[in-house]
């Protein structure tokens, strides 16, 4: 008679890139349970130079990754929009916030909004107020603090549900 394989928690961080807050959250995802860690934001002060900003990011996410040692990581991906300076430098946060995990040898999957959205709430076109409720269930000890950790805890929910399918991608080269 042989024992059914034993199943570990896999430790998830999600990150909300942003200049002004960048959101992070941590779950543990074990088959379909989840379970939450913690969750934040890092806030660069907004007096600070592009490259400042960028290095406090970075900072931040790196204590994030050393405090809490995330097996792997996921990151919104940009939300193109009107204005194409604003889009270019929330790209810039977000390379800071996928290369973080990327140093430390991490998988760093990339998912859309609405993906997030329809994963966490059912439907793509979910507000933050329909995320905030739907993280209260599915999270019960999560108590985001800002909209952008809140977000970035629904990255990490989204890569537990669809992290296999983001392994199996990234091995064919996707």
């Amino acid at each position: 008679m042989s024992l059914p394989p034993i199943r570990t928690a896999v430790r998830i961080l999600g990150i909300d890139p942003g200049l002004r807050r960048t959101g992070w959250g941590v779950v543990d995802s074990d088959g379909n349970r989840l379970v939450f860690v913690g969750c934040g934001s890092v806030e660069p002060k907004n007096t600070l130079p592009l490259a400042e900003r960028l290095l406090a990011i970075h900072h931040g996410l790196s204590r994030v990754l050393t405090d809490y040692a995330p097996a792997e990581a996921a990151v919104e991906q940009t939300f193109v929009n009107k204005d194409g300076a604003a889009t270019l430098k929330l790209g810039q946060a977000r390379g800071v916030a996928m290369l973080a995990p990327a140093m430390r040898g991490l998988l760093v999957a990339e998912y859309a909004p609405n993906l997030v959205k329809k994963t966490v709430v059912g439907a793509g076109h979910a507000d933050k107020t329909q995320i905030q409720m739907m993280l209260k269930i599915l999270l019960p000890k999560a108590d985001p603090h800002s909209a952008d950790a809140a977000d970035a805890l629904a990255v990490a929910i989204t890569h537990a549900h669809h992290r296999v399918s983001a392994q199996r991608l990234k091995a064919v080269g996707g």
